[in-house]
């Protein structure tokens, strides 16, 4: 169950957390994994995790450049599966928000997603088919403290999964998204260990907490949702969003 062999994938933002996990597991399952990502150096260190003849290849690619996103969809020649996952996260709210900021997580995560999209839906046209993952979060289905311009982004990419599921049904092309709650990576260490210098034990552990099921999700997890979403089991499923978060949505009081 859950094969990719033969399945070509395109994964954003996979030198690291989640897109890293989530290249290492579709490769392990079969698939070609094509790592689109900024640092080069990252998506290297995840081709090297891979550690099998040519079965991961990686392009260095500003997913805000359009131009660079459709060169490299035009290299890759064939998309069965797009996993939209590269974006940043932004700590603020409205007032602390600057114009700059606002629009530097749109452009990575509204913009970046939007770009790839644009650039896949027209060769799975072609193909017959294919598979769209969005990566979105809780932060687009509850209010989340100081997490303004994040939530404005993961907003949007779950409406777009809705948009193009909507459009693309008699294409043969599915389009869902993952919705994580906190999930231990290396951005959450660098997060804790900026702000909290000292307090990084305490704050991990309060953080933790905040999943009703007492700890975070770790990449590995979400990898393991991701596969099932773009396996053939998964064929009568389209247009959903699937939190996966400990428990915080429904649980939290």
């Amino acid at each position: 169950m859950f094969s990719l062999k033969g399945k070509s994938a395109v994964i954003t933002g996979a030198g690291s957390g989640i897109g890293k996990a989530i290249a290492i597991c579709f490769a392990r399952q079969g698939a070609k994994v094509h790592i689109v990502e900024l640092n080069a150096d990252a998506a290297a260190q995840t081709i090297a995790e891979i550690d099998a003849d040519d079965s991961a290849v990686a392009y260095s690619c500003d997913v805000t450049n359009q131009t660079q996103v459709l060169d490299t969809f035009r290299k890759i020649g064939k998309v069965d599966i797009l996993v939209n996952n590269a974006g940043i996260a932004h700590v603020g709210n409205v007032e602390t928000t600057t114009e700059q900021d606002f629009m530097k997580v749109f452009d990575v995560n509204v913009r970046g997603a939007y770009n790839c999209l644009f650039a896949a839906i027209p060769m799975m046209k072609q193909a017959g088919g294919g598979v769209v993952l969005n990566m979105a979060s809780i932060g687009a289905l509850v209010g989340l403290s100081d997490r303004f311009a994040y939530s404005m982004s993961k907003g949007a990419v779950y409406a777009m999964t809705l948009s193009v599921a909507r459009d693309y049904l008699s294409a043969n092309i599915r389009c869902n998204s993952i919705s994580p709650a906190r999930v231990h990576t290396p951005f959450v260490d660098g997060f804790i260990a900026k702000n909290y210098p000292g307090k990084e034990a305490e704050m991990f552990d309060k953080l933790s907490k905040s999943q009703p099921i007492g700890r975070m999700g770790t990449p590995a997890e979400i990898a393991n949702l991701a596969l099932y979403l773009c396996s053939d089991e998964a064929s009568f499923i389209t247009g959903t969003d699937y939190p996966i978060d400990g428990g915080f949505i429904k649980l939290n009081t």
